[in-house]
């Protein structure tokens, strides 16, 4: 296994607003050109807010961070399907720009991977925008595979148009 310059840990409470600072910038770094600015804020607003966090964290959802020196440079969050089925959401993984391309964001996957392994899934999904190509070539390096495609109405005039990719555990 490649060491990289990264540590990961489980957030607690204690680290939502470090999260919630670290979509906003993470978010305006990656996606203008692929949504538009104001679907970027309403998304921002409405699932990465402190409270929204939280109730993640208070139903089962596993908050990574990702640390350089020891300063945040990403995170990740993981949790069961609500449906069961042995799968388990690749929620979200986020790392900052500057730290992308060194494996950070290898690292967090497979973190979440064997953590959901270990729990007994047998399957990791995950939803990525269908634009995101970067992402998507990325996640196809880490094993993932076209499962489905989604476009979802997530209200406010705007859409999720995204692909589903899963990866056996």
């Amino acid at each position: 296994m490649t060491r990289t310059p990264f540590e990961i840990h489980e957030a607690t409470q204690d680290h939502l607003s470090e999260i919630a600072h670290l979509a906003r910038r993470i978010w305006h770094q990656c996606y203008p050109g692929i949504i538009s600015r104001e679907q970027i804020e309403y998304m921002l607003a409405r699932m990465y807010s402190e409270p929204t966090l939280a109730r993640d964290l208070a139903q089962g959802v596993t908050y990574y961070r990702l640390l350089h020196a020891e300063r945040p440079a990403g995170f990740a969050a993981c949790g069961p399907d609500a449906r069961g089925h042995g799968q388990a959401w690749l929620h979200k993984i986020y790392v900052l720009a500057e730290h992308q391309g060194r494996g950070a964001g290898r690292a967090l996957i497979e973190r979440a991977c064997a953590d959901a392994a270990a729990a007994g899934h047998r399957l990791m999904l995950l939803r990525v925008n269908r634009e995101n190509t970067r992402a998507i070539r990325a996640y196809e390096r880490c094993s993932f595979s076209l499962r489905e495609t989604r476009c979802d109405d997530i209200g406010g005039g705007f859409v999720m148009d995204d692909y589903i990719l899963q990866r056996r555990l």
